[in-house]
């Protein structure tokens, strides 16, 4: 099928112009003024950014966690991620310890085939990786899984020892792949968590008392040190505060291979969530925590300076009646996670553009075209260019809308609450194509479980 969008405002994180895009076979085949073509369906975008599908670089769908599964599977979440504007997600893959990566990434082949209605790649999350198995990491690149996850938190789940991040970011490196990381010194924060529950202190804020900024800076320092001795690329993820921010800010000015993303609730959230008297807190319990309100402008200011780089969500969403209570009594045993995947672009739009933060091109870069790059799927994914994936979403930059369950315009999510309820924004996705196909359109869902193609990603592209 043959689609034209006419009229509309051209966005890429470079482009800022009015044109006629012209899609045939999945890919963009022409861009100009007033194209003399015949399509099957023309879209009147007047009025409208046209800009990329977004990129979520960091996605859990179907995750096991805390003796439960994340909410969202492959149907719902990426159905409600294309509803928000986002077209491909890189979600992770995890290594069952003492068994082989390429077993777990089968196991999440498994769970998404069939399933996912946008496009996809996957990370493997590495929880142990001796000697003898190095050779799986090179096994994986080939099979398009060029990025690798390890965790300096949840000692005796997924944390990895130092030696063991040696061990992986070097092989990492001498493929030419890239390392994520989860920074927060997790041998430190369960001891202060034993404190604290010695101390009968057991209700939700004390999940965030308890991971305290310094812990998470520790833990970005530590990671970049080591991953420079590696000669590897390093990725921090979901950074939530100033001090973590520092030292992402002090490596890059000397030269280091360290990206960073944050995610909309550092942005828009804040510690004050967790003060109910009853549970509701619980809703908010995700690794890391929300932080003092103060840090999200030095957040902002990294966006904009270019010291983070991407705007992912670490959508993991668990069901506040049925998988919350797991911790009522203890909050080290709530599921850590919250949702997003939906909300992020209108989110970030609202309080980066319409706030007067951020350009449009970099809304566009930080919400598409650099997790794009970072991951290996530029220029296929992350921008609107010829012969590019016909990944494009018409966007309304005057549309209101106030976030909420209870309106069927913001909330597809596998859920039974929302993170930013009762937020309004402006700013919203109308239109959602995929690979040329639209998918959303008028609140509809257009597509089909199983629309969506696994993407084997490229190498790390290097600095940009």
């Amino acid at each position: 099928m043959s689609l034209l969008i006419r009229n509309g405002r051209v966005v890429t994180a470079v482009d800022d112009y009015h044109a006629d895009i012209f899609v045939e076979d999945e890919t963009v085949s022409l861009i100009g003024r007033d194209l003399d073509v015949e399509a099957d369906r023309t879209i009147d975008a007047a009025g409208r950014l046209v800009i990329p599908g977004g990129v979520d670089p960091h996605t859990h769908m179907d995750m096991p966690f805390g003796g439960t599964t994340s909410a969202d599977d492959f149907e719902t979440g990426t159905r409600a991620a294309a509803f928000g504007g986002t077209t491909t997600i890189v979600d992770f893959a995890i290594q069952t310890k003492g068994h082989s990566t390429l077993e777990g990434l089968e196991t999440w082949h498994e769970k998404a085939a069939g399933k996912a209605g946008i496009d996809y790649g996957f990370h493997m999350i590495v929880t142990d990786m001796e000697d003898d198995r190095l050779w799986e990491m090179r096994r994986l690149a080939d099979e398009g899984v060029t990025s690798y996850k390890m965790f300096m938190a949840y000692p005796g789940v997924l944390y990895v020892d130092d030696g063991t991040l040696f061990r992986a970011m070097r092989k990492a490196g001498e493929d030419g792949t890239l390392v994520c990381m989860h920074a927060e010194n997790g041998i430190v924060i369960d001891e202060i968590v034993k404190i604290a529950l010695a101390e009968g202190k057991t209700a939700p804020k004390y999940h965030a008392l308890t991971r305290p900024t310094r812990m998470e800076a520790e833990g970005v320092h530590r990671s970049i040190a080591i991953a420079e001795v590696a000669g590897v690329p390093v990725y921090i993820v979901h950074l939530s505060c100033a001090d973590a921010l520092e030292q992402v800010t002090l490596a890059r000015d000397r030269g280091a291979q360290v990206f960073a993303e944050t995610c909309p609730q550092y942005l828009f959230l804040d510690l004050s969530h967790y003060d109910h008297d009853d549970f509701e807190g619980a809703k908010y319990v995700m690794t890391p925590p929300l932080r003092e309100k103060w840090n999200q402008e030095h957040l902002w200011r990294g966006l904009g300076f270019g010291d983070l780089q991407s705007i992912s969500t670490d959508h993991c969403p668990f069901c506040f009646k049925d998988q919350k209570v797991l911790g009522i009594d203890d909050f080290s045993k709530i599921p850590n996670g919250g949702p997003g995947v939906e909300n992020r672009m209108s989110l970030v739009y609202n309080g980066g553009v319409v706030g007067g933060r951020l350009s449009v091109n970099k809304f566009v870069e930080l919400t598409s075209t650099a997790a794009a790059k970072l991951f290996g799927l530029f220029p296929k994914k992350g921008t609107i260019a010829v012969g590019s994936d016909a990944d494009i979403v018409v966007f309304n930059p005057e549309r209101r809308e106030t976030i909420s369950i209870d309106n069927p315009h913001t909330h597809h999510m596998n859920v039974d609450y929302n993170a930013y309820e009762g937020t309004e924004v402006q700013g919203v996705s109308e239109i959602v194509i995929s690979r040329g196909r639209v998918v959303v359109e008028d609140n509809i869902w257009h597509g089909r479980a199983g629309g969506g193609n696994f993407l084997k990603r490229g190498l790390f592209g290097g600095p940009f």
